[in-house]
């Protein structure tokens, strides 16, 4: 069977104030063209379909159209929620999905049941699916209540949880269907893409590999932004984000996975570049140089190296209209730091007189005349 892997979606993402809606719209465009051209018999959307849980209607529009365009490509279509999203709201739209002939999994559910899915190729090769929802720390307990657990197991940690669900829902893996898991994990060993959200990424929330079953045939996971497999008993992928959703991921490349995947034939992955979002890039240099940038078609990040002072964001703004960000290069800002500690150094037990002499050499006003009234008044001032 042939799979379209995609995840990380972010719908609704504002990059420093600009608003991403036509870039998503080209982007997700782009990506039914490549499912109409590849024809694959499942499109999965491993989570972060938004990239809030609080989506406007906008966004909501685009999504559904979207996934309902994925469909009228003939392929069965799996969506899960991701940590971005709002798992009940997205289940408040199973009734809309069914009926269009879509798989939407908001919330991990106390049903195992809930969570497989299965179908048939157009060539007729049955399919079995695992579909795990982002599942937080709150709720991990609570999702194993499907099981009997000990004192000792309820106590276990993330890992222990996710991992026990994954064993239980894949136990109907048999040799004669596809075997496949999506979900929203960070597993270890995988590379974060540069704009994820820090807190669903720390060790708390990592899994091993371990987790998934060797029969499984493909994993399809969502989260991290940066495609990649991961070393795992089963083939193990992140799709990553069809667009940088932020200046750190400027260096991945977007795109969606295609899979060949049979019973008796191993995962085949490759990547289809998608190119219709605004390129992310970052410039540094001071005003003269950043002068000379040739106007790009990118949103930018500038590293200015010039001293803070009012109006220098302005002033790079001009010369830069798509700047987006503009900070002070952090080279520079070490470098102050380093010149500020050094001169605290030097000013250490010395007169107020010598120290102003100082301030005004560097300043070129090195007068003789000035130096005396300020010994003047500082003694007036000490005086009184």
């Amino acid at each position: 069977m042939r799979i379209l892997h995609t995840s990380d979606w972010h719908v609704g993402k504002v990059l420093k104030g600009q608003s991403r809606v036509e870039e998503h719209i080209a982007v997700l465009r782009q990506v039914v063209e490549v499912a109409q051209a590849e024809r694959p018999d499942l499109v999965v959307v491993a989570g972060d379909l938004y990239d809030t849980a609080a989506p406007t209607p906008d966004a909501t529009r685009l999504v559904t159209r979207a996934l309902s365009a994925l469909r009228n490509t003939g392929a069965d279509v799996v969506a899960i929620a991701g940590n971005h999203d709002n798992g009940a709201a997205l289940d408040a739209l199973r009734a809309w999905a069914e009926a269009a002939g879509i798989t939407l999994r908001g919330s991990v559910r106390d049903r195992a049941a809930d969570h497989i899915v299965e179908g048939r190729t157009r060539g007729g090769e049955a399919w079995r699916m695992v579909a795990l929802p982002f599942l937080s720390q709150r709720y991990a307990i609570r999702a194993t209540e499907m099981f009997d657990l000990s004192a000792a197991e309820a106590t276990q940690t993330y890992a222990d949880h996710v991992g026990r669900l994954l064993a239980t829902l894949s136990e109907g893996f048999g040799p004669d269907t596809v075997n496949l898991v999506t979900a929203h994990l960070t597993v270890i060993g995988g590379t974060m893409g540069g704009g994820e959200r820090d807190a669903h990424t720390i060790q708390a929330y990592a899994v091993p590999a371990t987790v998934f079953s060797p029969g499984t045939h493909y994993v399809a996971l969502g989260h991290l932004h940066r495609a990649q497999s991961i070393l795992a008993p089963c083939p193990v992928h992140y799709s990553g984000s069809p667009l940088a959703v932020d200046f750190g991921e400027e260096e991945n490349t977007p795109s969606v996975t295609i899979v060949e995947v049979g019973t008796q034939q191993a995962a085949k992955i490759r990547q289809v570049p998608v190119t219709a979002a605004v390129p992310l890039r970052t410039v540094r240099g001071t005003l003269d140089e950043l002068a000379k940038v040739k106007e790009s078609d990118g949103w930018l990040r500038v590293y200015v190296r010039e001293r803070p002072r009012a109006g220098l964001r302005e002033a790079v703004q001009d010369l830069l209209p798509r700047a987006l960000e503009v900070r002070i290069d952090p080279s520079l800002v070490a470098e102050m730091a380093a010149a500020d500690s050094s001169a605290q150094a030097r000013r250490a037990g010395r007169a107020p007189g010598e120290l102003f002499s100082d301030y005004l050499r560097s300043r070129g006003h090195a007068d003789p005349a000035v130096g005396q009234l300020f010994d003047r008044l500082y003694g007036e001032v000490r005086a009184s």
